[in-house]
């Protein structure tokens, strides 16, 4: 899945739109899958992390610490290693909280 190093780029370089668009594709098609199921719910969380930090950055703050909660939510999942993507999706939530406190 190179998808998840396009988010990890994306993240890297700030920008957090296209940090949830290039992970959306490949979200949908896991979460149509009962197999991959609980890996599209990660997918969700970075999403959902990307698209908070995209909403702190455009000034609307509440809704972005309302979306950050999304990414919290799954963010368990993260550690469960239930995929072979595992190891780049510890790297993206450290990244995550990295840029989290910076701006949030």
């Amino acid at each position: 899945m190179n998808s998840i190093n396009a988010f990890l780029k994306a993240v890297k370089d700030e920008e957090f739109v296209e940090g949830h668009e290039v992970l959306e594709d490949d979200w949908r098609k896991l979460k149509s899958n009962p197999d991959t199921l609980e890996e599209s719910k990660i997918l969700k969380g970075l999403i959902n992390g990307s698209t908070a930090l995209a909403l702190k950055n455009l000034g609307k703050e509440k809704g972005a610490y309302t979306v950050w909660a999304t990414f919290e939510k799954y963010r368990p999942l993260i550690k469960s290693e239930i995929c072979k993507n595992s190891e780049k999706y510890k790297e993206a939530e450290k990244l995550l909280d990295e840029k989290y406190k910076l701006y949030m």
